[in-house]
């Protein structure tokens, strides 16, 4: 086996609409500290920083996501992480085809590693055991390896690969016999007790040059919209835009259907790693430290004879009497109560949420822009008031608004302010008024945190009131 690195492939297009009210479109379950103090994209990359062994990670995101996981990757040491912006979601296969398109450019014999960004793997020594048979037989056969997951029990949530004929040249791999579908319970019973069935965990790895020449057998429609995307593609900051109007005649397809069932080269290492893709809050409670009654908790709870249940909240105190396999979720704006084995369904109520027109789905109170963030904590027909945290070093976009006037207040930090052509700087318990119509703009020339109170009044008081003049991050 060579020293050719691998290149780590993220991907971060899921909305986590299971893990609702925590988890919400602008801010999914990736961005979030479910398991760690980490994110869960954190705790993915962390797994493949090692310089010796792997090339700087390359993420697929999407629009919305792109300042949250660049400030997130900041955090953790990987300032300048090279991010390709989908246009519009078309499953795994396209993402990684676009991911093996932009790594042939610089190695065109690379190897990538296909990761879904919001997976548990507790087992780190495994996993690297387990990559380091995949590298192997992606070296010497050219195979294209998935990892399989070792069950431990009849889940009907997944999809299981069965293993077909060792792979002779490399031990502790297996050829692939078929992919199988999620399974009813009798039947993933059957798969338990028979052996040689493992869980599909969507964590791939491929030697580059042939997972596109798959592609161009098989999917020849993708692989051309992918390449002229990536032929396409314009640099904005560390952020890869691939060309949108050729990306969308892209035909959606997962890896599995698009490549893996389609190639006699398909293989498996299984592995016992203690994976868990966090699909559910039932799957979070299975994860987590539980205290003497088997209760998972986490904020401001408190509990009284309740037992093997999860109590969470981000926002006013939980209290619990008297419950049993519950889920029990509060945030500052919804609350979610749950039976502990019904957790696959808590999409129906985003689906719910989302015809009817409601927002509670789409982000939080906290709404995280690439300045900072804002939260909403007071609103009327004609007024709103917000808090502002604006972060070192960051400026909002020069802009103004037809259908409102604000007030600006610093409670901490100091403000640089323009208003028309007026700059001015203000200090902590210091005001400003800005007209209807005017140009304005706000920046934290300081060293910490800016605070502000806004208050807005006018007619219309929508997000979508913003006439943009300039923008350090090249919004419309």
């Amino acid at each position: 086996m060579t020293n050719r690195k691998i290149t780590p492939v993220i991907l971060s297009g899921g909305s986590g609409t299971r893990l609702w009210p925590v988890s919400r479109s602008l801010y999914p379950k990736q961005l979030l500290p479910l398991v760690s103090e980490q994110t869960m994209i954190q705790e993915t990359v962390l797994r493949v920083k090692n310089p010796d062994h792997f090339n700087q990670p390359l993420f697929i995101a999407n629009e919305e996501h792109r300042f949250i996981i660049a400030e997130q990757l900041r955090k953790i040491g990987f300032e300048d992480a090279k991010i390709i912006l989908e246009p519009e979601g078309r499953n795994t296969a396209p993402a990684a085809a676009l991911a093996a398109l932009y790594i042939q450019m610089s190695d065109p014999a690379g190897l990538m590693l296909i990761m879904p960004s919001d997976h548990v793997i507790a087992h780190e020594e495994a996993f690297q055991i387990a990559l380091n048979i995949a590298k192997q037989a992606a070296e010497e056969e050219k195979m294209l390896t998935a990892f399989g997951i070792v069950p431990d029990k009849p889940e009907t949530g997944y999809g299981y690969i069965k293993c077909g004929d060792n792979l002779e040249s490399v031990y502790g791999c297996n050829m692939v016999d078929k992919f199988v579908e999620k399974p009813d319970l009798k039947t993933a019973n059957e798969y338990l007790n028979a052996g040689g069935y493992y869980w599909n965990s969507g964590i791939f790895l491929f030697p580059v040059a042939q997972y596109l020449d798959i592609l161009a057998a098989n999917e020849p429609e993708m692989l051309i919209a992918c390449k002229k995307a990536i032929d396409g593609a314009k640099n904005d900051m560390t952020f890869i835009r691939p060309d949108k109007e050729s990306f969308l005649k892209c035909p959606s397809n997962s890896i599995d259907y698009a490549v893996m069932e389609k190639t006699d080269r398909a293989a498996v290492v299984p592995v016992d790693m203690g994976w868990n893709d966090v699909g559910s809050w039932n799957a979070l409670w299975d994860i987590s430290e539980k205290d003497k009654d088997g209760n998972v908790v986490s904020g401001d709870v408190i509990s009284h004879e309740s037992k093997n249940c999860l109590l969470k909240t981000d926002g006013p105190a939980l209290a619990s009497v008297g419950l049993e396999n519950l889920i029990v979720v509060a945030t500052k704006d919804a609350v979610l109560v749950c039976d502990k084995h019904k957790t696959q369904d808590v999409k129906a109520i985003v689906d719910r949420l989302k015809a009817s027109g409601r927002a509670e789905h789409i982000s939080h109170t906290v709404v995280y822009r690439p300045w900072g963030s804002y939260q909403t904590s007071d609103a009327d027909e004609r007024f709103q008031v917000k808090r502002l945290v604006v972060n070192p070093g960051q400026i909002l976009s020069l802009q103004m608004h037809h259908h409102r006037a604000e007030h600006w207040v610093v409670v901490k930090g100091t403000a640089e302010v323009t208003i028309n052509d007026k700059v001015s700087t203000l200090s902590e318990n210091e005001s400003c008024y800005i007209p209807i119509g005017a140009t304005h703009r706000l920046k934290n020339p300081g060293k910490i945190p800016l605070f502000i109170v806004e208050v807005q009044s006018g007619s219309y008081l929508g997000e979508d009131d913003i006439v943009r003049f300039e923008d350090t991050y090249g919004r419309s």
